[in-house]
């Protein structure tokens, strides 16, 4: 089973003077809701997760969506033999997270990790779904901090493109 998770920054906080109506693409990815993220396998209880306090948390939700779909291109899908692979780069750092799709399944690993520690490994569809559930209630959470977000035409468009599936 997936587990994703977020904890904002008390070092980091938005600016004060922050509109978030109208805060733009580069704003809500680069700027705001700074902290740490991590994805977890509650089966094996094992989990990679930064511990910078820099990361920001929309951004990284958003990035790990844009990412499953990279893995979704081969038109075999779960059939293919081929390794489809998708980084997520972190802002402001050199750090990525690899991932490699396989069939049905994709291994996580991340640059800070020991080199013999195995990959965290999913089922595409379920990391597919958890994937997009994290960024919706992320989106939720942040909207109930800073009730002007909820009226951001960016948002709107982030969660359309990025449903909730079953």
């Amino acid at each position: 089973m997936i587990d994703l998770g977020y904890s904002l920054s008390r070092r980091f906080p938005d600016p004060p003077q922050t509109d978030y109506r109208t805060a733009d693409v580069r704003a809500l990815r680069h700027d705001l809701f700074c902290g740490d993220v991590y994805i977890a396998d509650t089966k094996s209880d094992r989990e990679l997760s930064t511990a910078w306090g820099w990361v920001p948390v929309l951004d990284f939700a958003w990035a790990l969506c844009d990412v499953v779909e990279q893995l979704d291109r081969d038109p075999r899908g779960s059939r293919s033999h081929r390794v489809q692979y998708a980084e997520l780069d972190f802002t402001e750092s050199a750090d990525c997270m690899l991932f490699e799709r396989r069939f049905g399944w994709v291994d996580v690993t991340a640059d800070w990790q020991a080199a013999d520690e195995a990959p965290l490994t999913f089922n595409h569809r379920a990391l597919r779904r958890e994937a997009r559930d994290f960024l919706h209630d992320l989106i939720a959470d942040l909207t109930d901090m800073h009730d002007a977000l909820a009226d951001n035409p960016v948002l709107w468009d982030l969660q359309a493109r990025f449903p909730r599936v079953a």
